[in-house]
């Protein structure tokens, strides 16, 4: 049986009515309209939008938000990209008090600022929040700051199919704590970065190492959060795998050792026939919002899919393999390599995950019907 996240039951009632519908709100609105003067009107920055690899690229504004003392977050505002001063004693630094999300915005082929699914952003966070025992900005705020982020910062917002705004709304404990203890103070800031495509084979089949020394998560742990302290601990083994060839790591689980669980930074899917299969999000594996969605785009054009325990024995005998994440997007798999196995898979353009990825990209540009209404219009 798949368990359900135990913060998730506390969020699940929020109402998304004010996210879903296709205009800024009216306090976003009349902020903007406040900070208009300080926004510059070119149409696009001064870049090569035809080599955007995935890095930062310092862009005009961000947003700023702290903690105040009866634990509500004041409203924050949008202003110059600049460093932040932190505490040495700061709890981010010293404790690793700290989550983060990832979205992105689209220039559609009218012009049109798409944002994808930030509701779901917006309640990951809360969630992830009372798991590190941190103050969280409210759901409307956490909103309204996303949009107002990727307005200030539109002319680097990638023309219709150069890429696209990475925005990265981040909470950290910025008070300082000597002890181990939650900190007393937090800041909620939103950044954005023009970004391509994530891995440096661009759109080629990824080849995938599966680690059986590492594991990214253990039960009872953060894993099914999006906690800063979930990446550090990968590093070893992706640079590792990177200086063998390979593309990205899939870890197994820490218990048995023989089902997977994710990649460094994706869900991964596996298809065997007419069925698609994704490991179960049972509290170690963090629950993808682009997973959530190919889920049910999949559906809805007819595949079966599967939330389950996939043994890594599954994997080599697949006929498809397929990654999702906000940065990767959907990205097809050439090859795995198991204990010095190395299995390699289909590959062209009658890919499962093709369809999967062009019905996605085409509801994120505006291109393709969003029958399920998770597309936010930026006007």
């Amino acid at each position: 049986m798949i368990r359900q996240s135990p913060f998730l039951g506390r969020f699940a009632q929020i109402s998304l009515s004010k996210v879903r519908g296709r205009c800024l709100t009216t306090h976003v609105a009349s902020t903007l309209q406040e900070t208009k003067h300080m926004i510059r009107d070119e149409e696009y920055a001064d870049i090569d939008w035809n080599n955007l690899g995935y890095g930062i690229i310092k862009t005009d504004y961000i947003y700023k938000a702290k903690c105040t003392p009866n634990n509500t977050f004041e409203q924050g505002q949008v202003s110059d990209y600049e460093n932040i001063e932190l505490s040495p004693a700061a709890g981010v630094l010293n404790y690793g008090q700290g989550i983060f999300e990832g979205t992105k915005a689209f220039r559609g082929e009218n012009g049109r600022i798409l944002l994808f699914r930030p509701d779901q952003n917006a309640i990951r966070m809360q969630i992830g929040a009372e798991r590190m025992c941190m103050q969280s900005p409210s759901f409307k705020q956490f909103v309204d700051a996303v949009k107002q982020t990727a307005i200030a910062n539109k002319r680097w917002i990638p023309p219709p199919g150069k890429g696209s705004l990475y925005i990265r709304p981040l909470l950290i404990g910025s008070g300082p704590t000597l002890g181990v203890s939650p900190a007393p103070e937090y800041t909620f800031l939103v950044y954005a970065s023009p970004v391509g495509n994530y891995f440096k084979e661009g759109t080629k089949p990824l080849n995938l190492y599966v680690n059986t020394e590492s594991h990214r998560a253990t039960s009872g742990g953060t894993g099914g959060v999006k906690s800063i302290t979930n990446y550090a601990p990968v590093l070893k083994a992706i640079s590792r795998a990177k200086e063998q060839g390979f593309s990205d790591v899939v870890y197994l689980d820490s218990v048995h050792k023989k089902y997977i669980e994710e990649a460094s930074c994706s869900n991964i899917f596996l298809v065997k026939g007419n069925v698609i299969s994704t490991p179960a999000t049972i509290g170690t594996i963090l629950e993808g919002i682009t997973r959530k969605s190919i889920i049910d785009i999949a559906r809805d054009l007819g595949y079966k899919v599967e939330e389950r325990l996939v043994a890594v024995d599954e994997l080599m005998e697949a006929d498809e393999i397929f990654t999702t994440g906000t940065a990767v997007s959907v990205a097809t798999v050439g090859s795995v390599t198991y204990n010095d196995r190395r299995v390699e898979y289909k590959t062209g353009d009658e890919l499962v995950s093709q369809k999967l990825y062009k019905t996605l990209v085409g509801i994120q540009v505006g291109k393709t019907e969003d029958k399920f209404n998770w597309v936010v219009e930026i006007k």
